[in-house]
């Protein structure tokens, strides 16, 4: 069994420590990359996603295939769209759901491939 190791000096490298501090992003950019990866910890909203990588649905569509209600579905779509992770088009009365972008299907692409590992 690996042992962890702890860093038992009291030196700070302050070359280091400032390049890297120089790289990091602002407080809001994480907050808002957090509030991303959150919507990712749900499996009911990630099957949605995965399941609008395939082809764009509806709502009663997405009911239908996942096996959830219709006002499930809407209630993730929802959350779904306020965070830009997917887009809507109308056509009549009917509402089809798609991914936002090649970025959604990227991080899906590479949970799958990291999970498969």
């Amino acid at each position: 069994m690996e042992s962890i190791s702890f860093c038992d000096c009291d030196v700070i490298h302050e070359g280091t420590v400032e390049a890297v501090r120089s790289t990091l992003a602002g407080q809001d950019e994480y907050v808002r990359l957090a509030t991303l990866f959150k919507l990712f910890g749900d499996p009911t909203r990630v099957r949605i996603l995965h399941a609008l990588e395939q082809h764009e649905l509806c709502v009663c569509d997405l009911a239908a295939l996942l096996g959830l209600t219709k006002s499930a579905v809407s209630h993730q779509l929802k959350a779904l769209r306020l965070s830009n992770l997917v887009k809507f088009r109308k056509e009549a009365q009917v509402v089809f759901y798609s991914l936002a972008d090649d970025h959604v299907k990227d991080i899906l692409d590479i949970g799958f491939s990291h999970i498969s590992e």
